[in-house]
């Protein structure tokens, strides 16, 4: 797959300067436009068809969020990285009921938005390969509803999506159930970091969890990937 073509949706110059070098600095990605205004953006979208649109939610002539909804209702289906200091609970939940799976809070390092860039590249390397495969069989759809609901849950603070993918993998290539132990020893974490993303993904409904008795002390948490 070829480099994804990139626009940038912010009003402050500085901030979108910075903005563009870190994204040219991924070697997935190129900046094709920067808008400054809600209006700008929507022409944007419209005459450069990018791939991925790096979208404020405080723009001067409306809500990102606004651009947001005229550009589903327009038919785009721009893949969305909202790049914002807004952190309230409405917006992330509007711009989620919008199509947003990823959601980066101002000030970031270029590390923080270069993951959720990878994670981008991977979910539409992913939609790539069913281009020309005209109707889904249902093992199909589960595939990729699966990989939605994980960048959903990669979101949270304190997980990282690339991690959390290598979790999912290992389940996915490992025995039927795993412990926290396990999946530690499998991929070079603490113990405690393998518990906090195996939780993650039983709170966001990717796993479950079943006790295991036998020893001595308490019973052993096992982690299974739901279907």
């Amino acid at each position: 797959m070829s480099r994804l073509r990139t626009l940038i949706v912010e009003d402050d110059f500085a901030v979108a300067h910075v903005t563009r070098g870190f994204v040219e600095r991924h070697p997935h990605f190129e900046v094709v436009g920067v808008a400054p205004t809600g209006a700008d953006a929507l022409r944007a979208l419209d005459e450069l068809e990018p791939d991925v649109m790096l979208l404020d939610v405080y723009l001067p002539d409306m809500s990102g969020i606004t651009v947001l909804r005229r550009a589903r209702a327009a038919g785009a289906h721009v893949e969305v990285v909202a790049v914002t200091a807004a952190r309230d609970l409405e917006t992330v939940r509007r711009a989620r009921a919008h199509g947003v799976h990823h959601y980066v809070v101002k000030p970031f390092p270029m590390r923080t938005l270069h993951e959720r860039l990878d994670d981008v590249w991977r979910v539409l390397a992913r939609d790539a390969e069913y281009t020309d495969t005209g109707e889904l069989d249902q093992a199909s759809v589960d595939a990729l509803m699966r990989r939605d609901a994980i960048a959903m849950a990669g979101q949270r603070k304190g997980v990282s999506p690339v991690t959390l993918q290598r979790v999912v993998q290992a389940m996915q290539e490992g025995q039927e159930q795993l412990s926290a132990s396990e999946l530690a020893e499998v991929l070079g974490m603490s113990r405690v970091s393998a518990r906090r993303y195996l939780e993650r993904l039983v709170e966001s409904g990717l796993a479950v969890s079943s006790p295991t008795y036998g020893g001595v002390g308490r019973p052993e948490l096992r982690y299974a990937l739901r279907g």
